[in-house]
């Protein structure tokens, strides 16, 4: 029985002591791990003087700079279509020829009214001359006293009578005179003629057919003829970069049925009204439509293709830069130690960070750009001004100068890992995989 207790006594002494060292360990793990400094690994990149062309991406379609959609302002049959879509057509050619006999018909009555109203002219200038004469010669008489005041007034009401029928009758031929006019113009736009050199690049009709006038209608599309020799993008930028875009910036545009080719343009329009879609919703869109003539041209361009436009809109040489996910935001130093180095995401952001004062009220702490610079194995935030960018690089006009190490990567680090003073550990290379520009 005893023997039995003292192996039980000896065995929780072991569980005991084996827990205490357990615990020690765990102990001692904690206080290393504590005592652990975290340094973090990073990519750096001097600061160079660079060339730094800032750039406005667009997308939008191929259009003609002149053309004219074709519609009647006459209507009836078409008895004459001597041209096809895609056909090479000279200014002054025929197009298109409506029926004309109906009109032929409508002039030849308004000549015959004319007519009619002249012949009308002549015997109310008879008339009038008669009624005259007679007017002078009872006037003389009155004069005399041989003739009584209600012969002198009758004369004188059958002339001013006649004058009256006169005038209106000129009238009658002035208007018979434009009601010709107006039946020959309409009867010369049975015949449509090009208004321009270029190709017929749409036909939406047939011989034969029965079309309508754009008299108290739009009118049937008939054709489009279309200059080909001068060819522009239609792109629409979003409202916070047409700003940037001026008449006369170059622009490289790559057409989709031409792969990576690019064809030289420059901006030739800005639209001043804006195209707003998804109004009133999550998805509303404000664009601005520019033009932007090409300069280059190749015979197999249609209209209606579709482009994508990168448009120069300022070019800065020699210029400070570092690599664009180099640049961060942060508060400031002094606004508050503990948080100066707080996580603040987004590259470049401007971001506000509310925090409490003495009053329990809410204050908004603007963050500012900064980068991360390498000095003695440690990180140090520096403020700095930025200026414009292009897809790799952006422009430092205050806060580093050149031949500085700044932090490159990789992006958490940037975004969120840095503290100013961090202990950090420089990679060699391209490890974390930022394609600078003009790689493969």
């Amino acid at each position: 029985m005893a023997k039995a207790k003292r192996k039980n006594s000896k065995k929780k002494f072991v569980i005991i002591g084996a827990g205490v060292v357990l615990i020690a360990v765990i102990i001692a793990l904690v206080a290393f791990s504590g005592n652990k400094e975290n340094i973090i690994s990073v990519q750096t990149e001097k600061v160079q003087e660079r060339t730094i062309t800032q750039v406005v991406s667009a997308t939008g379609k191929i259009n003609p700079v002149e053309k004219v959609v074709i519609t009647p302002e006459v209507s009836g049959e078409i008895v004459e279509l001597p041209v096809e879509e895609g056909d090479i057509v000279k200014k002054g050619q025929l197009l298109i020829r409506i029926k004309p006999e109906t009109y032929i018909a409508q002039r030849n009555r308004a000549k015959a009214s004319l007519v009619s109203a002249k012949a009308t002219l002549k015997i109310r200038e008879a008339t009038l001359t008669q009624l005259k004469a007679e007017y002078e010669r009872i006037k003389g008489l009155y004069e005399k006293n041989l003739v009584s005041d209600s012969q002198l007034e009758t004369a004188k009401a059958n002339f001013l009578t006649s004058e009256g029928s006169l005038e209106a009758q000129k009238a009658s031929v002035l208007q018979a005179n434009e009601t010709v006019k107006e039946a020959e113009e309409e009867l010369a736009k049975t015949a449509i003629y090009s208004p321009l050199n270029g190709t017929v690049t749409a036909l939406n009709v047939e011989l034969g057919e029965r079309i309508l006038g754009s008299g108290f209608s739009q009118g049937t599309n008939l054709m489009t003829v279309s200059d080909l020799s001068v060819m522009e993008a239609i792109v629409e930028v979003d409202e916070n970069d047409v700003v940037l875009v001026s008449v006369g910036d170059t622009s490289r545009i790559e057409i989709d049925a031409f792969g990576e080719r690019k064809f030289l343009g420059k901006v030739s329009h800005i639209g001043n009204s804006a195209q707003t879609t998804g109004l009133g919703t999550q998805d509303e869109v404000v664009n601005f439509e520019v033009k932007i003539r090409l300069l280059e041209l190749d015979g197999e361009i249609r209209p209606g293709m579709s482009c994508d436009a990168d448009v120069e809109t300022d070019t800065r040489v020699n210029v400070m830069a570092v690599p664009i996910q180099s640049v961060t935001a942060r508060l400031p130093k002094d606004d508050n130690n503990d948080n100066m180095n707080g996580e603040v995401e987004g590259n470049k952001e401007q971001d506000e960070n509310a925090e409490m004062n003495e009053n329990g009220n809410h204050e908004s702490k603007k963050t500012i750009e900064v980068v991360f610079v390498v000095e003695d194995g440690k990180a140090v935030m520096k403020p700095v001004k930025i200026g414009i960018s292009d897809d790799t690089y952006i422009e430092i006009t205050e806060g580093v100068d050149a031949d500085i190490d700044v932090i490159s990567g990789p992006y958490r680090a940037i975004s969120k890992e840095l503290q100013d003073g961090v202990k950090v550990s420089m990679q060699s290379g391209n490890k974390f995989g930022f394609k600078k520009k003009g790689s493969n």
